[in-house]
């Protein structure tokens, strides 16, 4: 999908999606999903496959015996998110490795497997959910790899994103939101997930969608992910908010949240 054109002037890269993920996109899009496909076509990429277990193995998942293959893996979690951990590792992969990311990466596996179970618990596309939370903050990395020696202090000076925003904009014209939009869309991600990067910041500041937002389902589920992991005592009332903007009941919302977490804790427990 074409990049945005004001973006290109700014010459900041955008990285190109890794073949594999451009695969595995066209076996997820199929209507009968062929399993042992997926895990033939993960385990072609041996860096990716072994990055793949080790974090299927990790205590985010809490499976009780360790997983040793692709395919076990798939039987054990889902397509789903398999799925999901390989476009987390392929997306990591396109990066370079820095201490000041790594942060950015474990929310995005917490809250990718926390937008994709909540998805999936309310009958919202729970593919679209869960690559919308991993790319979430996919914007930071690109301007990461873009200033490494300027941007790690932005990250430090800024006390919430919607700060962060202004910096960027003044730094460098553009803002971590749009380019992680603008990576969500070269890499061929849902139309819905695109718009919940695009706009996240925005509405995690304002509770308040904006007009022109018409696929708004992803968009309320990452608000009320952000809201869990960062403000869990203002749920119930950030849910209140921002469940009816999108026609999602808010008592379903905040069952799904809670039960997802519940679950996340519990496997993080059980994998001590």
């Amino acid at each position: 999908m074409p990049v945005d054109p004001q973006l290109r002037n700014l010459d900041i890269e955008i990285p190109t999606q890794p073949e594999v993920l451009v695969k595995l996109s066209l076996l997820m899009a199929a209507e009968d999903i062929d399993l042992q496909a997926m895990s033939s076509l993960v385990e072609t990429d041996m860096a990716l496959a072994a990055a793949v277990m080790k974090a299927v193995n990790s205590s985010l998942y809490g499976l009780r015996g360790r997983v040793q293959t692709v395919h076990q893996a798939l039987t054990y979690l889902g397509m789903r998110e398999v799925a999901a951990i390989t476009f987390e590792m392929g997306l990591r992969a396109a990066f370079p490795a820095a201490a000041e990311l790594e942060q950015v990466w474990t929310r995005a596996s917490q809250r990718g497997l926390l937008m994709g179970r909540m998805g999936q618990m309310l009958g919202v596309d729970p593919w679209a959910a869960h690559s919308a939370g991993l790319f979430e903050e996919c914007g930071k990395a690109v301007l990461y790899r873009h200033a490494p020696t300027h941007y790690p202090a932005m990250l430090r000076a800024a006390t919430r994103d919607a700060e962060l925003v202004e910096l960027e904009k003044t730094a460098f014209g553009v803002s971590h939101d749009a380019l992680g939009a603008a990576l969500c869309e070269s890499w061929g991600l849902a139309p819905a997930a695109v718009a919940s990067v695009r706009h996240h910041v925005e509405i995690q500041a304002s509770l308040t969608m904006p007009d022109s937002l018409a696929r708004r389902s992803v968009a309320a589920i990452s608000t009320v992910a952000w809201a869990l992991l960062n403000h869990p005592d203002q749920l119930d009332d950030i849910a209140s908010q921002i469940a009816p903007q999108a026609q999602l009941d808010e008592t379903l919302v905040l069952r799904a949240a809670r039960r997802v977490n519940e679950q996340l804790l519990a496997a993080q427990e059980h994998g001590r």
